[in-house]
């Protein structure tokens, strides 16, 4: 496993960010002057900025009525399996409901049993998208430590053919699609690139920023999430005023408190945000404050969170980076119950923010310079339970963004079957293209080395895939 010797990991990560935060304690005075840097230091593959946006489904999506057979034979396994459409208490989408949102694969493209897929009805705008080459989706995509068959997942050999531990698990799989590895790891793939991006900015204090709390993905050796609001940084009103009850001796009293320092690594680390907070909140919202972009973002908390994203990337020259990672993050898609109407909805959220987003990295003019991309605890069963769907294993995601080799499929369609030789049980789908494949695919588009890639993605050498082949380079 990647992960290993924790306590030692966790010494010399907050070593390190202590240090760190020691030399940015200091850096007021050259971090207000860096408007107009221009482009920093080129990162591996080519100059200019690049981001990445992770767009966490909290929940584990259901990817069955996210990408939906539309041939009929294909529909017909796949509606008899889901109990019929909701007339008939079954949670299958109507046909007709998804003949706007027809994905129409290029002509050297053949899916499993000639498949042709749609989108679920309320993503139109991801359809079109697909239609213009700048979204993609990945089929069957899921945590694996090596390849594996049906027959050798049945065997239990798990010495020879090892599976992640404990599937089906919301918190230990959010932690492995994020790190690797289950609930307790202290770094994901987000914050491993950002620890070899650093260098490339200015100000890497803002490398890696979190519009969502907490969480992995974000998580280097070096490298610790900024965390923001949807409204900008967070900053704290008495320290920012100079005085608490009208006191100022109160408010310098706060301050020390909560930036006072603990040997223990978390108390550590919560005192470093504090202290990032005090130091630096008043920077980042004057920086977002010069930034006036016309694109309208949905209101929902999603589309929120993506707006401010989109803010920072826009005043990304004030800030001093040109590699940046984020995480953004929306709940709702534990659908056990009432899956037909809730999950349509939270879809449509999906699409209109994630369009709206694309249309502001073109008016911020990056559009082939940042590629947002889904993620989600798991997939779920194609089987029913009745009102929902159970926990599954592997699933489909998207990437959009002007660098993405769109309106084409990539990974392997899953049969529709509950019995298929890539199910492990009430369709529970079998992944056939592992995360550390997608993680690398990104990496690279990213600018890391081949020869750092396994220390993004740990498994990545047991794998065919390390570029998917859904990125190129920007032309920008």
């Amino acid at each position: 496993m990647f992960i290993g010797k924790g306590t030692e990991l966790s010494r010399r990560a907050f070593i390190q960010r202590s240090s760190q935060l020691a030399v940015m304690g200091a850096a007021s005075s050259y971090a207000l002057g860096l408007s107009g840097i221009g482009e920093a230091a080129a990162f591996e593959g080519g100059g200019g900025y690049k981001a990445l946006v992770c767009v966490f489904l909290l929940g584990g999506n259901d990817h069955a009525n996210t990408l939906i057979p539309f041939d009929q034979a294909n529909f017909n396994r796949y509606s008899t399996i889901r109990g019929g459409p909701a007339s008939q208490g079954g949670i299958a989408l109507e046909r007709a409901a998804l003949a706007n949102t027809v994905l129409q694969q290029p002509n050297d493209q053949v899916l499993t049993d000639d498949m042709q897929l749609a989108l679920a009805p309320t993503m139109p705008r991801m359809a079109a998208r697909f239609g213009e080459g700048v979204m993609a989706p990945l089929l069957n995509v899921g945590p694996l430590i090596v390849p594996l068959t049906k027959a050798q997942y049945d065997s239990g050999d798990n010495s020879n053919f090892p599976r992640p531990t404990k599937l089906f698990s919301h918190n230990d799989q959010q932690s492995t699609w994020q790190s690797s590895a289950p609930e307790g790891s202290i770094t994901g793939w987000g914050g491993r690139m950002g620890d070899l991006a650093q260098s490339s900015n200015t100000n890497s204090m803002f490398t890696a920023i979190s519009a969502t709390g907490n969480s992995v993905f974000l998580s280097g050796d070096e490298v610790f999430p900024y965390g923001v609001s949807t409204s900008g940084a967070i900053e704290m009103r008495p320290l920012r005023n100079g005085r608490l009850y009208g006191s100022q001796g109160s408010a310098a009293a706060l301050q020390t408190l909560l930036r006072n320092h603990s040997p223990h690594v978390f108390e550590a680390d919560y005192a470093m945000s504090n202290a990032r907070s005090i130091q630096f909140g008043g920077f980042i919202n004057n920086a977002i404050a010069g930034v006036n972009l016309a694109t309208q973002f949905p209101g929902s908390r999603l589309g929120r969170q993506l707006d401010i994203v989109a803010q920072l990337i826009a005043a990304r020259a004030s800030l001093g980076v040109t590699r940046q990672v984020f995480m953004v993050a929306t709940g709702g898609f534990d659908n056990h119950d009432g899956l037909i109407g809730t999950h349509e909805g939270l879809l449509g959220d999906l699409d209109a923010s994630l369009d709206a987003f694309y249309r502001a990295m073109g008016e911020a003019g990056v559009g082939d310079r940042v590629t947002a991309f889904t993620a989600s605890d798991f997939g779920r069963t194609l089987a029913s339970n009745g009102d929902g769907s159970d926990h599954g294993w592997g699933g489909h995601h998207f990437m959009l963004g002007g660098s993405v080799n769109g309106g084409r499929f990539y990974g392997t369609a899953p049969e529709i079957s509950v019995t298929g030789s890539d199910q492990v049980g009430r369709g529970r789908l079998l992944p056939t293209t592992s995360v550390d494949e997608y993680s690398a695919t990104l990496a690279k588009w990213f600018g890391v080395s081949p020869s750092e890639i396994p220390g993004i993605s740990p498994n990545i050498g047991r794998f065919p895939s390390p570029d998917l082949g859904f990125l190129r380079a920007p032309v920008s």
